[in-house]
């Protein structure tokens, strides 16, 4: 603030009381909060009452959509500019939120402070020439908004003591260090193996097809659940066929269709986990010998380094399975922190699913009149498959 002091309430109440906020202010405000800024910072900055910045917050859509639709196509772009990186970063950070719940990881809001301040300055590197100059703090006033926009208003989020193992999660980085300095290990040559569950028929909650599916008897598309394992190396030139877990063992969508020609490893438990007895078949039957043949080809020695979470699904012992592969588990608790295919990967995966599918159900409901049940009846597993194997051909699935 130029070391000046903010006028009292009463003082800003007097001055601004008569006085109109130019559209182009109450942006500016909007996207002051929307990039952490307090705002108590805010009201002082611009001489105004915390509770009119709180109706301009409470009217911030309508405020937007007016500049959408009225200002300079140049202001548009700019704000465009200045946004987009947030938006991206709210978005990844929505879906990997969930993915820690499902893996039923209790999150603090200090954890997830630090990974959207982590994902925010990715995408701002990414972004460089759009978002010179843009800072975020994410603060307690944008994690409010956020679950406003996210639709999070369920979530329960620790505000006292952090779930995940913090101390944990700084040390083990040295120790793998160590681990991978010791036996000479190349990045090609350190793999990592995560799982993800992957509602294959859920829109977003705020879109009317969501809606719709609520008013449709005995309708549950959205509860329609799989299960993936993703598997890659640190150099990313190789990305392992993804292990894929379904209910059901023979659906009726793959009735003429051999699960063996499919581009995924196919696999059923009623409950849809990764068991200890399909982990042990994927690592003995799938990964042994395709990164053994991934060595052959790159004419470099078969030893290899394996990360593994602590989940159920991972046998504890699995260091004597293979003389060839040293197998590396990380500390409890410390997934949503260090594992590598959780810093992005997946969420990145998640996110563009949604956007390969979406399409087609509002394309489908808008232009052939094809109601939401009808368009779910003819989304079976095979053709999520599809997409989801198109999907990860275009996405780099390395840690």
């Amino acid at each position: 603030m130029s070391g000046s002091k903010c006028k009292s309430s009463g003082d800003v109440a007097d001055t601004k009381e008569h006085q109109t906020i130019m559209m182009e202010t109450k942006v500016k405000i909007v996207e002051r909060v929307e990039r952490g800024k307090k705002i108590v910072d805010i009201a002082c900055f611009y001489n105004m009452n915390h509770s009119t910045i709180g109706t301009i917050l409470k009217n911030k859509d309508k405020i937007m959509e007016h500049v959408k639709s009225a200002v300079p196509i140049m202001l548009t772009i700019i704000l465009m500019k200045c946004t987009k990186v947030m938006e991206e970063m709210e978005k990844l950070l929505s879906v990997w939120m969930q993915d820690q719940h499902q893996h039923r990881v209790l999150l603090s809001l200090m954890l997830i402070q630090e990974k959207a301040k982590s994902l925010y300055e990715d995408l701002k590197n990414k972004h460089s020439e759009e978002s010179e100059g843009a800072s975020f703090n994410a603060s307690h006033g944008w994690f409010h908004w956020f679950k406003a926009r996210a639709n999070l208003h369920n979530v329960k989020v620790s505000g006292e003591a952090v779930s995940a193992d913090m101390v944990a999660a700084q040390e083990f980085p040295k120790i793998l260090r160590e681990i991978i300095d010791e036996g000479t290990y190349l990045p090609k040559k350190v793999f990592n193996v995560d799982e993800t569950g992957l509602y294959w028929k859920r829109m977003p909650d705020q879109s009317y097809i969501s809606k719709e599916e609520k008013f449709l008897s005995g309708y549950k598309a959205a509860k329609d659940r799989l299960n993936l394992l993703f598997c890659g190396n640190s150099s990313g030139d190789i990305k392992l066929k993804p292990l894929l877990v379904n209910h059901s063992e023979n659906p009726r969508a793959l009735e003429n269709i051999a699960k063996g020609s499919l581009p995924v490893i196919w696999k059923s438990n009623p409950k849809v986990w990764v068991t200890q007895v399909i982990f042990q078949d994927w690592f003995f039957h799938h990964f042994i010998l395709e990164v053994e043949k991934y060595c052959l080809e790159k004419n470099v020695p078969f030893k290899i380094l394996l990360l593994l979470n602590n989940a159920l699904g991972h046998p504890p012992f699995m260091d004597d399975f293979h003389p060839n592969i040293k197998v590396v588990h990380q500390p409890p608790n410390t997934t949503s922190l260090i594992q590598p295919m959780d810093q992005g990967v997946i969420a990145t995966f998640k996110k563009y699913h949604l956007h390969h599918t979406f399409p087609q159900a509002v394309k489908a409901s808008d232009e052939s009149g094809t109601t939401l049940s009808q368009f779910w009846k003819d989304y079976n597993i095979y053709k999520a498959i599809k997409t989801l194997t198109s999907l990860g051909a275009r996405l780099r699935l390395s840690p």
